[in-house]
């Protein structure tokens, strides 16, 4: 048997939510099995909880992007990848999806 959740959150909130769920390729009741999964899997939130001090997420400079993408483009060179296919089956996998 299944069980419902209902959880109210702001109208932007969610439209926001569903448009980066879809673009990540799944919807967002997918996302909140994910998150309840991993949950279960690591015993608690599956990050980090605390009080921020600076924003983790800061826009890249220039110079920093450029940075990434070649070290990218390196790892890329040398093999160090795996194929998006394989990803996706690890997962489901690892998280039983």
């Amino acid at each position: 048997m299944a069980s419902t959740i209902q959880v109210r959150v702001d109208d932007d909130l969610k439209a926001k939510s569903d448009a980066l769920f879809k673009d990540l390729g799944t919807d967002t009741t997918t996302a909140i099995r994910m998150f309840l999964t991993q949950a279960l899997a690591v015993n608690g939130f599956p990050f980090e909880i605390k009080r921020a001090t600076a924003n983790p997420y800061k826009t890249l400079t220039e110079p920093e992007l450029s940075a990434k993408l070649e070290k990218s483009r390196e790892h890329a060179a040398q093999g160090m990848y795996k194929d998006a296919s394989e990803v996706s089956h690890d997962m489901r996998a690892k998280y039983g999806l």
